[in-house]
C-alpha cells in the first residue's frame, strides 16, 4: 500500500468499503500502488494494468489492456463505442465483489502477463473514424481547411472526429466544428 493513495479510499464514504476490499485483492498481485489522473493505479515496472474509480452509480476496477482479456461470461464492460482498449469490472457492493473475487483475480493475472508479453490492442487507425456529414460540407466550404486538418497529428485527428461526432443534433455539431476551425488552422487539438 502506498500512503499517498490512502486519502482516496478515506474521501469516498458511498464507496469506501467496496473500494477497499477491491484495493486488497489487487495488491495481492504484487503491483505498484500510485496516484495517477486522481485514482488509484496499479502497474508492473511502470506499465498500468489496471485502475480503481468511482462513479454516482457503481464503483469499477478498469483494466487498461481488458480487450485483450479472455472474457466468455460477458463480465467486462466497454464504456463507450469509443474506448478501444479498456474494459471494467463494475461493481454494485461487496457482496458481488465477493461473488466475483476468483475471477477478479483471475483476470489481473491475465492482464499481467499480457502486459509481460508486450501485447498490444489493436488500435482503429484514424482514417477508420467516420467523418461526421457537417465536417465535410465545412472542409468543401472553407479553403484550406481539409490540408490543415490532415497536418494534424493522428491522436488530434481523432479527438476533433469524436467531439464532432458526439452531439445527436446536427446543429450542435456544426456548432462545435465551426468554434473549432481555428484551433485546426493553428495546428492545436481539441484540448490544446
Amino acid at each position: 500500500m502506498n500512503p499517498k493513495v490512502d486519502w482516496y479510499f478515506e474521501k469516498n464514504k458511498a464507496w469506501q468499503k467496496e473500494i477497499e476490499k477491491i484495493r486488497l485483492l489487487v495488491l495481492e498481485a504484487c503491483l505498484s500502488e500510485e496516484l495517477k489522473w486522481g485514482v488509484p493505479c496499479y502497474n508492473l515496472e511502470n506499465k498500468n494494468i489496471v485502475l480503481i474509480h468511482i462513479f454516482k452509480e457503481y464503483c469499477a476496477l478498469l483494466f487498461f489492456k481488458g480487450a485483450l482479456l479472455k472474457d466468455p461470461e460477458n463480465i467486462l464492460v466497454q464504456q463507450t463505442k469509443n474506448v478501444q482498449a479498456a474494459r471494467q469490472m463494475r461493481f454494485k457492493n461487496l457482496k458481488e465483489i465477493a461473488a466475483l473475487e476468483y475471477k477478479i483475480k483471475s483476470f489481473i493475472h491475465e492482464a499481467i502477463e499480457i502486459e509481460k508479453a508486450g501485447l498490444k490492442v489493436p488500435l482503429k487507425k484514424t482514417v477508420e473514424y467516420e467523418i461526421p456529414e457537417e465536417f465535410q460540407i465545412i472542409l468543401a466550404e472553407i479553403p484550406g481547411l481539409e490540408k490543415a486538418f490532415a497536418a494534424l497529428t493522428p491522436g488530434r485527428q481523432r479527438g476533433y472526429l469524436l467531439f464532432f461526432s458526439a452531439p445527436k443534433q446536427s446543429k450542435t455539431r456544426f456548432t462545435r466544428i465551426e468554434n473549432a476551425v481555428e484551433s485546426i488552422f493553428n495546428g492545436k487539438g481539441i484540448n490544446d
